[in-house]
């Protein structure tokens, strides 16, 4: 067994329909989004979990102001 470091074993994970409705796309659209390596993501048996925060770095860096 590999201990993980405290982060990781503290943060909320997302599935990727919690995901794709707080983005309001599709469940394909957050798969495309893994698949590019944009949005990191882990894999327990078949799925797929994002940890929050990553979906929160993965927004701030696409983030723009509108004018």
């Amino acid at each position: 067994m590999i201990p993980l470091a405290s982060d990781y074993a503290r943060a909320k994970y997302l599935t990727v329909a919690e995901v794709a409705g707080m983005l309001r796309v599709s469940n394909m659209t957050v798969y495309r989004l893994i698949e590019a390596g944009d949005l990191p993501a882990g894999r327990v048996g078949k799925s797929f979990r994002i940890r929050e925060v990553d979906l929160d770095k993965y927004l701030a860096a696409r983030f723009t102001q509108a004018v």
